[in-house]
């Protein structure tokens, strides 16, 4: 049996077809809210079993790079990152210790599923209708599951995502409720250009959102404060494949990014 296909047999196993089939519940259950833009609330996301040990098999801090954000936006003074990322690829992850692969390379190959792609395009309808017609469920988006690490200090200011962008779905990741205060905002634009929450998402254990990408989705993130010691996250985004444009872009970003990995490694093994 393949390492994407299981955990470690000595704690009993998961079939990726059962993940997919478990998000796939989660997403079809999720709560539709309208309000401040069309999106989904999710729980339960994960098995309750393989979320213990997602929690279990978090990589140390070193692990990551980098995730320097617009303009640099998450680089500190010292040269730290508020937020650093592991895209959850094989060839990104085939470093981690064999116990951590196998739970994150199980995550990753499961949040690929095309079925699940399918269910948010359905679940997602009218803002994916609204950007690309009727015939939305035709558009081509091509999946990136990145494991996420905030840290006290990271912030965004309201935004709406690049049009690169079809699809943004979150997973949050928090051991307990202790920082539920921390989950994303979702924002309103007012007349002036100054923006109002009208509702923030509890940062939750195996809790999550998604949203099609429009010119009204507002979200952000408050900046987090020193009661913070990591905001630990899935960002599982679907980026518009359409062109061949897209398809160079989509593919050629996922190999840069590999060779920054390999580099990282390389260096931090001098």
């Amino acid at each position: 049996m393949s390492v994407a296909a299981h955990t470690d047999a000595s704690q009993g196993s998961f079939q990726t077809a059962q993940v997919v089939a478990h998000i796939l519940d989660a997403v079809n259950r999720a709560a539709f809210v309208d309000e401040p833009f069309w999106h989904l609330e999710m729980t339960e996301v994960f098995p309750a079993e393989l979320y213990r040990r997602m929690r279990a098999a978090m990589p140390e801090a070193s692990e990551y790079r980098a995730l320097k954000g617009r303009y640099n936006g998450n680089i500190q003074a010292d040269g730290s990152s508020t937020r650093i990322k592991i895209d959850l690829f094989p060839e990104y992850i085939r470093h981690l210790p064999p116990e951590k692969r196998a739970v994150w390379d199980l995550v990753g190959s499961a949040l690929q599923a095309p079925e699940l792609k399918e269910a948010f395009m359905r679940r997602l309808a009218p803002g994916l209708e609204r950007r690309f017609g009727a015939d939305f469920m035709k558009t081509d988006l091509y999946p990136v599951p990145m494991l996420t690490r905030d840290v006290t200090g990271y912030k965004i200011r309201p935004h709406t995502d690049t049009r690169w962008k079809g699809i943004t779905v979150q997973f949050y990741l928090p051991e307990d409720e202790s920082v539920s205060h921390i989950g994303t905002r979702f924002d309103r634009q007012k007349p002036d250009g100054s923006f109002e929450m009208v509702h923030r998402m509890p940062f939750s254990p195996n809790t999550g959102y998604a949203f099609a990408v429009g010119t009204d989705t507002w979200h952000s993130v408050d900046k987090l404060g020193p009661e913070v010691r990591s905001r630990d996250s899935i960002l599982h985004t679907y980026f518009v494949d359409e062109t061949v444009q897209h398809k160079l872009m989509n593919r050629g970003k996922r190999v840069g990014n590999f060779l920054k990995n390999e580099f990282r490694h390389a260096a931090r093994l001098r």
